[in-house]
């Protein structure tokens, strides 16, 4: 099927929630993607963030090949091996010990807050302003996005948003009723923001002063993207739960939420539940994420390119760029004005790079990436930015 019949199609067939460009991906390799017109291009989103090791990687589509021809779902009616595999690497990465198998981050985050109020028998929970934790309706009222949550209210009730990076306020907050703070350590959808490296350790103090549990989102910055598998490493402190997806199974859909064990041993049999959550051949695709993650050190090359890039990145010096921020291949480059024509003069030249914030150009690119990929890929940046007009 050519491009413009996907297109027209997709305009009578699909619901519109989504704005695109008029480009159908059709394969990848690597940090790169093909249009069908056989165009490439350097791919800096990334999958928003989900495509940890590359597209195409041959032995990742091997092994999910693999567990397909032996079992793809017997549900969590029965035991599974690939899920407990998963479960024991996910337990000695993050210092915590009980996880729920989900599909979706926004799946995660619900299991989160429903983890979260049967442990403490509380309602409240306290998330940032800008934050974005889902599109689900308990997801949905923890982020603080009017524009996306009016259309759908009432929300679920019992959240409060504070000011991000200020852990005082997050205090200030705290009623008899509230149960956990919960946000995420760098706030992506709101323009990759890098809060103060003492934020997630003074809200941990705050939430063991009072008796909350403290709750980190970590569906975009985990996985290694940050240079650590979990952002909160950084500020070596332990969350009580812990939530992740994107990246976790290389494109394929897994989330995952991660307690302790007094946490997470609240949940009883019949408390939550999932048909595909967990199945064996999501569980295989994180396996094997993970175990070529960590044996090919993609967390050190992420800390050591996402430093590279980020220097390239300050270096191109444009009257039109703000600032640019983030941590390891976490980036965000925020400009003056709003950058579409610049996303769209990238896209024109081979480079694909993700706008969010309304201002912000967001830099999610494979932990594979190289130097070599990162200075084509500021070239044709820098082209863009100075012929915008």
């Amino acid at each position: 099927m050519d491009t413009q019949k996907i297109i027209e199609l997709e305009e009578k067939l699909l619901m519109r929630t989504y704005s695109r460009p008029k480009i159908v991906i059709d394969k990848g390799k690597g940090c790169y993607v093909f249009d069908k017109e056989g165009k490439r291009y350097i791919d800096l989103v990334g999958g928003l963030a989900t495509c940890l090791i590359g597209h195409g990687n041959r032995q990742f589509s091997e092994a999910i090949k693999k567990q397909a021809g032996k079992l793809a779902n017997s549900t969590n009616l029965y035991y599974s091996e690939e899920q407990v595999k998963l479960a024991e690497k996910l337990a000695g990465l993050s210092g915590l010990s009980r996880c729920f198998f989900s599909n979706s981050g926004t799946e995660a985050v619900e299991a989160a807050i429903k983890l979260t109020r049967k442990h403490t028998k509380k309602t409240g929970i306290i998330t940032a302003k800008h934050g974005f934790h889902g599109r689900t309706f308990g997801s949905l009222a923890a982020t603080d996005k009017e524009k996306i949550k009016k259309p759908f209210n009432p929300m679920l009730e019992g959240f409060k948003h504070v000011e991000f990076g200020n852990a005082s306020a997050a205090e200030k907050a705290i009623t008899k009723n509230t149960a956990a703070i919960m946000v995420e350590p760098i706030q992506g959808e709101a323009g990759v923001i890098v809060p103060r490296q003492d934020y997630l350790k003074h809200l941990r103090e705050i939430c063991d002063k009072h008796g909350l549990l403290l709750v980190l989102d970590e569906i975009q910055t985990g996985c290694g993207r940050t240079g650590k598998f979990f952002a909160y490493q950084h500020s070596k402190i332990t969350p009580d739960i812990v939530t992740l997806a994107k990246g976790l199974g290389n494109g394929f859909p897994i989330g995952a939420t991660i307690a302790n064990e007094d946490v997470g041993m609240s949940f009883e049999k019949g408390d939550h539940g999932t048909t595909f959550g967990g199945n064996s051949l999501a569980c295989k695709a994180a396996n094997f994420t993970i175990e070529h993650v960590l044996s090919n050190n993609l967390i050190k090359n992420a800390e050591i390119q996402g430093k590279y890039f980020l220097k390239k990145l300050a270096s191109a010096r444009s009257g039109s760029i703000k600032e640019v921020r983030g941590r390891g291949l976490m980036i965000g480059m925020e400009m003056k004005e709003k950058p579409d024509k610049i996303v769209k003069k990238c896209m024109e030249r081979g480079l694909l790079v993700n706008l969010t914030a309304e201002k912000v150009l967001r830099f999610l690119p494979p932990l594979i990436i190289t130097n070599g990929i990162i200075d084509n890929s500021i070239e044709i940046l820098k082209s863009a930015i100075e012929n915008e007009n």
